[in-house]
C-alpha cells in the first residue's frame, strides 16, 4: 500500500482510540480528525465542501432545528401529564407507547428531556421503575423511521455520499416495528428487576419564583396534580401562600383557589414554562417586563434595599426593573416575593426596562453578573402552526409528495417569519457536534477511497468471497458496531463503521443495503452501557441508577434486539 494509505489508517486508528479515551469529548476528536485529513492533503477541497453540505446532513440539521418549535409548545407536556396514573402497569404501557410514537418523528433526546420531570415528580411510583424503560423506549422508537434518530440520518448521509441514493422514510419501519414489539415485551417483564429508589424531594436550591393565580384562571378548582403543576421541567412547586397562611409541603391533591400565590423553586431559564397556564401571573409580568432582557445581579452590602421588602422599597421606580426571582445561598426564601426582606448577597433576576442602563444607582446597589435568556414558550396559533406544519411536512415527505429537505426549508422559513423560532435560538441550539462528526467521517471515508485502503480491503475480502461467509461477515459487523456503540457513542459508531460495512459488501460483490442497515440498527442498540446513548446518560443520573441496573435489564434486551436484527435484515434486505 502507498504511504497515504498507511497515514489514513493511522488517523482512523487514532480517531477510534481518541473516542475510547475521550468519551466525553467526541467533537474534539473528530475536529482533530478533520484537521489532520486536510493538513495531510488526504482529501480535496471539493470533497471537504461536499462533506459539510451533504444533503443527508443538511436534512438532519434542519430536522433538529425545526423540532425546536415543537419543544416550545405544550404538546408533549400536556401528553406527559396524562401518562402517569395510579396503576403501574397502565403507566408503563402508556409511557412506552407515547415515547416510541413521538421518538419515531422527533429527536428522542428532546422527548426524554420533556418526560423526565413528570416521571421524577410523580406521586404514585418510584421514578427508577420508569426512567430506564423511558430511555429504552425512545431508542426503540427511533428505529421506526428514517428521521427517528440521528443515527439513521447519519447512516443515510453517508449512504447518499457513497451511492448517490437515499434510504426511504420507511426503510427502517418493518424491522423497527418488530424490535419495538419483541424488545418491549422483554422490557415489560424485566422492569420488575429495576430498583425502588426514593426520589430526592425538591429543595430550596435554585431561584424562588412567585406566581399569582387570577380569579378567572383555568387552574382554579383543580388539584395540583390535575393541573400538571408537578410535571414541569426543573421547576418545583414548594409553597402556596393563601390568605396570609403558608401551605408547605404542597400535596398533589391540594386544590388551587383564586388569589393563591404559587411559589416555585428551580432554574430561572425554565421560567416561561409557567406561561402555558392561563391566568397564572408572574410577579414581574403585570408590568409587561417579563419578556424584556433579564439580568442576574447580587445585592451589595451597602444597597439601600437591604433590610427592606421589595414592596416597601418602590423597586420598580428606583431601578426601572422588576424582580422576577430571588435566590439566597445557605438559607431558604419563603412566602410572597414582594414580602421577602432583602439581605446583602441575595441573587436577584431582574426584568429591566428601557431606562435601566441609564440609572446611576444600579452599580451602587448591585453587582451585575450576566444576562439571562429564558427558554421561551409559544401558544395559540403559533403553537398550532408549529405542530401542524411539522406533522404535515413529515407526512408529505413520507408519502413522497414533498422532498423532506425542501419541506424542512419551507417549514423553517415559516417558523422564523411567524417568530415561532428566532435567529438567536437557532444559533444557540445549532447541532455543531452532529455537523462536525458527520462531515469529518464523510471526509475520512473519502480519504480511505483516495488512499487505496478501500480497494485493498476489497481485494482482501474478495479472496474469501464464498457466499457462505457473507452472513458471518454481517454478524461480525453487527458485533463490532454494537461494541463501539457501547464503549464510544452511537453516532460515532455509525459514522466510523459505515465505510467498513460498505467496503465489505463491495468485496463480497453483494448488495450493500444489508450491511448499511446492520450498521444503522447496531449503532442504535445501546442498552447495557449508560454512556453509549445520550438518553441512557440522562436517565442514569436522574434515576440514581448503578451500572448493574443497566446490565440486568439491558442485557436481555440487547440479546433479543441483536437476534431480531440479524434474522430480519437478510429477509427484508436480501444479499
Amino acid at each position: 500500500m502507498p504511504l497515504d494509505a498507511y497515514l489514513t489508517l493511522f488517523i482512523f486508528a487514532l480517531t477510534v482510540l481518541g473516542l475510547v479515551v475521550l468519551q466525553s469529548r467526541p467533537v474534539a476528536v473528530f475536529g482533530g480528525t478533520l484537521i489532520a485529513l486536510i493538513g495531510c492533503g488526504l482529501v480535496t477541497k471539493a470533497q471537504f465542501l461536499t462533506s459539510i453540505a451533504n444533503p443527508g446532513l443538511v436534512t438532519l440539521i434542519l430536522l433538529v432545528l425545526c423540532s425546536l418549535a415543537l419543544e416550545k409548545t405544550r404538546l408533549l407536556r400536556v401528553i406527559a401529564s396524562k401518562i402517569i396514573v395510579s396503576n403501574y402497569h397502565s403507566t408503563w404501557l402508556r409511557l412506552f407507547g407515547v415515547t416510541t410514537l413521538f421518538s419515531s418523528i422527533l429527536n428522542n433526546t428532546a422527548v426524554v428531556a420533556t418526560l423526565l420531570s413528570p416521571i421524577r415528580n410523580n406521586p404514585h411510583h418510584f421514578s427508577s421503575k420508569l426512567l430506564l424503560p423511558l430511555s429504552y423506549a425512545s431508542i426503540l422508537g427511533g428505529t421506526l423511521t428514517l428521521i427517528g434518530t440521528s443515527t439513521n440520518l447519519i447512516v443515510n448521509s453517508m449512504y447518499i455520499e457513497a451511492s448517490g441514493r437515499s434510504l426511504s422514510f420507511f426503510s427502517f419501519t418493518a424491522i423497527g416495528s418488530i424490535l419495538v414489539i419483541t424488545c418491549g415485551i422483554v422490557m415489560y417483564f424485566c422492569s420488575g428487576m429495576l430498583p425502588s429508589i426514593e426520589q430526592k424531594k425538591a429543595t430550596s436550591e435554585g431561584y424562588f419564583i412567585d406566581a399569582k393565580v387570577k380569579n378567572d384562571s383555568e387552574l382554579v378548582g383543580n388539584s395540583v396534580e390535575a393541573n400538571g403543576l408537578r410535571h414541569l421541567e426543573s421547576l418545583f412547586l414548594v409553597e402556596i401562600v393563601r390568605k396570609g397562611g403558608l401551605i408547605s409541603p404542597v400535596s398533589p391533591s391540594e386544590v388551587i383557589q383564586p388569589a393563591d400565590r404559587l411559589i416555585f423553586c428551580g432554574e430561572i431559564t425554565k421560567l416561561l414554562q409557567l406561561g402555558q397556564f392561563s391566568g397564572l401571573e408572574i410577579f414581574a409580568e403585570k408590568n409587561g417586563r417579563l419578556n424584556s432582557n433579564l439580568t442576574e445581579v447580587v445585592v451589595r452590602q451597602e444597597s439601600i434595599i437591604v433590610g427592606k421588602t421589595l414592596k416597601s422599597t418602590g423597586f420598580r421606580a428606583l431601578f426601572d426593573a422588576a424582580v422576577v426571582a430571588i435566590k439566597r445561598d445557605g438559607d431558604q426564601v419563603s412566602g410572597k416575593l414582594g414580602d421577602v426582606v432583602i439581605r446583602s448577597g441575595d441573587f436577584l433576576v431582574l426584568a429591566v426596562g428601557s431606562d435601566y442602563k441609564s440609572r446611576t444607582n444600579i452599580t451602587k446597589n448591585f453587582l451585575i453578573l450576566s444576562g439571562v435568556e429564558p427558554e421561551s414558550r409559544i401558544n395559540g396559533w403559533r403553537a398550532w402552526l408549529s405542530i401542524g406544519g411539522f406533522i404535515s411536512t413529515i407526512i408529505l415527505a413520507a408519502v413522497g409528495v414533498l422532498d423532506l429537505l425542501e419541506g424542512l426549508v419551507l417549514l423553517l422559513g415559516g417558523l422564523l417569519f411567524t417568530r415561532s423560532l428566532t435567529a438567536s435560538e437557532l444559533v444557540r441550539r445549532f447541532p455543531v457536534d452532529i455537523w462536525l462528526v458527520v462531515s469529518s467521517v464523510i471526509l475520512l471515508s473519502n480519504a480511505l477511497v483516495n488512499s487505496g485502503v478501500v480497494d485493498t480491503l476489497g481485494v482482501f475480502i474478495g479472496q474469501y468471497n464464498d457466499p457462505s461467509y457473507v452472513y458471518t461477515a454481517l454478524i461480525l459487523l453487527y458485533i463490532a458496531t454494537w461494541l463501539m456503540t457501547e464503549f464510544v457513542t452511537n453516532n460515532a459508531a455509525a459514522a466510523l463503521m459505515f465505510p467498513i460495512g460498505y467496503t465489505i459488501a463491495l468485496g463480497f460483490g453483494v448488495d450493500v443495503l444489508p450491511f448499511v442497515m446492520t450498521v444503522a440498527f447496531a449503532a442504535s442498540g445501546s442498552f447495557i452501557s449508560p454512556y453509549g446513548y445520550q438518553t441512557n446518560l440522562m436517565v442514569f443520573n436522574a434515576g440514581n441508577y448503578c451500572l448493574k441496573d443497566f446490565v440486568k435489564v439491558g442485557l436481555p434486551v440487547s440479546v433479543v434486539y441483536a437476534l431480531v436484527v440479524l434474522i430480519c435484515v437478510p429477509i427484508f434486505f436480501p444479499f
